[in-house]
């Protein structure tokens, strides 16, 4: 498989688990210009990049962007949503739990 060999969703996000073993999961996400923007509170960690793109987040309330190259650690329980991202945003997160 290679990362960057695919086809953004016209809506949301697609998730693509790469990798799961024993405390990690490696997800690939590829958003749309139309992300869900549901609010997300993990019960693990999570360390997300993004490796193409952009993204608006909004993680305890306040809002962050994100641009190609830039990560973020939002630890297990850190209420979060995306408000914005640019077509075809391919991130990289890794959930540890």
């Amino acid at each position: 498989m290679n990362l960057f060999d695919s086809i953004p969703p016209q809506n949301g996000e697609s998730f693509t688990t790469l990798l799961e073993h024993k405390n990690v999961r490696i997800v690939r996400i590829l958003s749309s210009d139309t992300p869900d923007q549901r609010e997300y509170c993990q019960e693990e960690d999570e360390w997300v990049v993004v490796i193409e793109g952009s993204a608006q987040l909004e993680i305890k309330g306040e809002a962050r962007s994100l641009k190609r190259g830039e990560m973020i650690f939002l630890p297990a329980g850190t209420p979060h949503r995306v408000l914005e991202t640019a077509p075809g945003t391919l991130w990289l997160a890794v959930h540890i739990f």
